[in-house]
């Protein structure tokens, strides 16, 4: 002991960092001399390398926001110097989101790697402009599959295969190799992780993971875990009073399943009253000073500053022992991106023809995309939903106010977008919708489905093969100008897509889209489809004036087209949109604005004389 003690006071042992101040106190008062900026260091270097891990949990109800409030929790903590990775737990049984009806779930999100995910990892990569992976996203589909895998080749030989411990510590097992796969383009792993499970506490199929994330937490100690419980404090009209019983009760609900909250996340329309803070400390046994509003906001930005005003990260860095490692949060860039979006007045009308506008989340991407565009042009965008069915002659006798709507919303929007789909609902609309564009010369973007709309339209209407259609709608079409991939599966649905980031090289630096992402000789952008432009048909249709400016390495994907004749008439196989971030618009987004509001050939010159 005499031997570590004479060490310490030359200044060559450090002791590992003990977390007791009893220690530490008498650690310093064996050595006057001791360099308390060398302790410091090696104190911090030691709490870095140790996982933290930032658990949100929702009560109540769903759809409280626990995506943007997660999100923005890492922002605050990337702000202050720390590396920020995510995960999703989604306790379905599916392995994954690609073979959910948007209208159920929300659009699928596709990652770098091909994972076809929740879209909360969606949010994630654009608050923390990070790549994640597919396994950043769990599901109990994933874990089972994974336990009974392993089961099959007998690795649980002689074993009871059982959620506890099996399923548990498979769950554990894959948060904490996964928390350290860097996500942000730096080697090493992360500072932080922050976990968003799905669901509302209570539910079912969340119990086992609510019992892993129970033994993780116990297992890496409370100085390396956060427990941010979100939930909702409701305003009854008739009694005009803040109402804590939901939230009491879900608290209670997370206390008997083992777990207790550091922190209450609570969403109301209004900001908190002084006294519903009391009372939900009081009665939840959480520190009122760690009881964080988010209210309605104007915008989403504005989320990230709602916890930084409240001085969040300070708490949740005392509560990680990050203190001496971190540094005050810088958000300048979000608070100018927030008021500026708060102070814009005018707008852009975007026609959004699709199959899913009755639920927008279906396109939040796309959505997405166009802000951040729309913002890049000092403008808001003013979305037109226009249900593709509703275009259809057929509609004008089953429903002649809905069809005389969708036309009357075409005909005034300046811009046109077809994003991506599946099925043959509402094929006929879309095909209308791009003809207008291409006729009347209104900027056009077709994404996946929609250029290959692009494709079957103008061999209708330009080569003359009435016919032509693509082999997803009629197996039978004469003229196959679309169709199914040779590598694709006709058995299995899951996985079985084109996926992930692919390589398209473009064939001509004289051209809209070359322009627009500054002229390189090649795009990564991310795909999810299954079927494709017919080779076959590629020479005919340019002989129309379409031109294919944009094909995959070996030259038989067509991944670009545009019509030279017209001001922006762009379709993409690929979608751009799940790249777009805030401050970094997706090239092809901004360009439809820019065409949109008569500015993209400005633009242009503007970057083709080295000004931008």
């Amino acid at each position: 002991m005499w031997a570590k003690i004479n060490f310490i006071r030359q200044g060559l042992f450090v002791p590992p960092f003990l977390p007791g101040k009893r220690l530490h106190s008498q650690i310093l008062s064996h050595s006057n001399s001791l360099s308390h900026r060398h302790f410091h260091k090696h104190l911090a270097d030691t709490e870095k390398n140790k996982m933290k891990y930032v658990l949100v949990t929702g009560g109540v109800v769903s759809g409280l926001g626990k995506g943007v409030t997660a999100s923005s929790i890492g922002v605050v903590l990337k702000a202050c110097g720390l590396r920020v990775t995510s995960i999703k737990i989604d306790p379905y049984l599916n392995t994954d989101a690609g073979t959910m009806s948007p209208f159920e779930h929300g659009e699928v999100f596709v990652l770098d790697d091909g994972g076809e995910v929740d879209l909360d990892l969606g949010n994630y990569e654009r608050f923390l402009d990070v790549r994640l992976t597919r396994d950043n996203n769990i599901t109990t589909g994933k874990i089972y599959q994974s336990v009974l895998e392993k089961e099959r080749k007998g690795d649980y030989l002689g074993k009871t295969v059982q959620v506890v411990p099996h399923i548990t510590d498979a769950i554990k097992d894959w948060i904490e190799s996964v928390s350290a796969i860097p996500v942000d383009g730096k080697e090493g792993p992360a500072d932080v992780c922050v976990i968003e499970l799905g669901g509302t506490v209570g539910d079912i199929e969340s119990m086992p993971f609510i019992e892993a994330l129970r033994q993780l937490y116990f297992s890496t100690g409370p100085d390396n875990f956060c427990l941010i419980h979100v939930s909702l404090v409701p305003v009854l009209g008739v009694v005009g009073e803040q109402k804590t019983k939901p939230t009491q009760h879900s608290v209670r609900e997370l206390r008997a399943l083992g777990l207790t909250p550091h922190f209450l996340a609570c969403r109301s329309a209004q900001p908190l009253l002084e006294n519903t803070k009391q009372k939900l400390s009081q009665f939840c046994h959480v520190p009122a000073a760690n009881i964080l509003n988010i209210h309605d906001v104007p915008n989403i930005w504005h989320v990230p500053l709602l916890l930084r005003n409240q001085n969040a990260h300070e708490a949740i860095l005392k509560q990680l022992a990050l203190l001496c490692v971190a540094r005050p949060p810088n958000l300048e860039e979000w608070t100018t991106r927030a008021e500026t979006f708060d102070n814009l007045t005018n707008s852009v009308k975007i026609a959004m023809v699709g199959k899913y506008v009755g639920l927008t989340d279906s396109y939040l991407s796309v959505v997405k995309a166009l802000l951040h565009a729309s913002i890049a042009c000092s403008l808001k965008p003013s979305i037109e939903w226009i249900a593709a069915s509703d275009l259809e002659d057929e509609s004008a006798e089953s429903a002649p106010e809905a069809h005389t709507k969708a036309w009357e919303t075409l005909r005034n929007s300046a811009c046109v977008l077809v994003p991506g789909g599946f099925g043959d609902r509402g094929v006929k609309g879309m095909i209308l919708a791009a003809k207008y564009a291409r006729e009347n010369k209104v900027p056009y973007l077709g994404i996946c489905l929609g250029m290959q709309i692009s494709v079957i339209e103008i061999s209708r209407s330009i080569v003359g093969w009435k016919e032509a259609n693509s082999t997803e709608f009629d197996e039978q079409t004469s003229n196959p100008v679309v169709i199914f991939m040779p590598e694709g599966s006709r058995t299995h649905m899951g996985n079985t897509m084109r996926l992930g980031s692919r390589r398209t090289l473009l064939q001509s630096s004289d051209c809209i889209t070359a322009k627009l992402y500054h002229n390189p000789e090649y795009v990564d952008e991310r795909h999810r489809h299954r079927y494709e432009v017919n080779p076959e048909v590629v020479g005919d249709l340019e002989k129309t004036g379409l031109k294919f400016v944009g094909k995959d390495e070996s030259g038989q994907r067509m991944e670009i087209l545009e019509l030279p004749s017209h001001p922006f008439y762009v379709g993409v196989q690929f979608h751009p949109e799940y790249k777009s971030r805030p401050g970094k618009p997706s090239a092809l987004f901004l360009g439809l604005i820019l065409a949109a509001t008569g500015q993209l050939e400005a633009y242009i010159k503007t970057h083709q004389n080295g000004s931008i």
